[in-house]
C-alpha cells in the first residue's frame, strides 16, 4: 500500500511542478494534495501545524498568482483592455508551449495597451513588461512552494535534513 501511495504522491508532485508553469493546472494545489495524500495514506507523518501553514500559504500563493499579473499591468499604467489582453494572451499562449505561456500574456497586454494608448508604442511596451513581470513573479512563488513541498516529501523518505 505504501509503495502505491508513494507513486501516486510522486506523480502528484511532478504534476504540481509542471502546473506551476502551465496556468491551466493549479500547481501549488496539486503539490499540496500530494503532501496530504502522503501524510494520510502512508506510514510517514507531517505535523498538522505544518500542514495548516502550508495550506494557508498555498491559498495565498494562488490568490497572489492571479493578482500579481493584473497588478503588474495596472502598476505599469495599463487599464481594463490591457488586463483583458493579458488574460486572453495567457489562454491563447497555452496552445503554443513552452514559450507561448510567457509570450502570450506579453503580447496580449501589449495589444490591449496599444488599443488603450492609441499611438503610444513605448507605453504599450511598458505595460506589456508589467504583465510579464507579474506573470514571472507569480510563477516564481508557485515554483518555490512546490519545490518546498517536494523537499519535505524527499526529506521524510530519506531524512536528509
Amino acid at each position: 500500500m505504501d509503495v502505491i501511495m508513494m507513486l501516486i504522491v510522486i506523480v502528484l508532485l511532478l504534476i504540481g511542478l509542471i502546473g506551476c508553469i502551465i496556468p491551466v493546472l493549479p500547481g501549488p494545489l496539486i503539490s499540496f494534495i500530494g503532501l496530504l495524500v502522503f501524510h494520510t495514506f502512508t506510514s510517514f507523518s507531517i505535523e498538522i501545524d505544518m500542514l495548516w501553514l502550508l495550506g494557508i500559504i498555498m491559498i495565498t500563493i494562488t490568490f497572489l498568482d492571479y493578482w500579481l499579473q493584473i497588478y503588474g499591468v495596472e502598476k505599469f499604467g495599463g487599464g481594463r483592455k490591457a488586463v483583458n489582453g493579458t488574460i486572453l494572451g495567457l489562454v491563447l499562449g497555452l496552445f503554443l508551449p513552452p514559450f507561448g505561456i510567457i509570450v502570450g500574456p506579453f503580447i496580449g497586454a501589449f495589444i490591449g495597451a496599444k488599443i488603450e494608448a492609441k499611438e503610444d508604442m513605448n507605453r504599450a511596451i511598458k505595460i506589456a513588461f508589467g504583465a510579464l513581470a507579474g506573470f514571472l513573479g507569480g510563477t516564481i512563488l508557485k515554483v518555490v512552494f512546490s519545490i518546498y513541498i517536494t523537499i519535505l516529501f524527499v526529506n521524510q523518505i530519506f531524512g536528509f535534513f
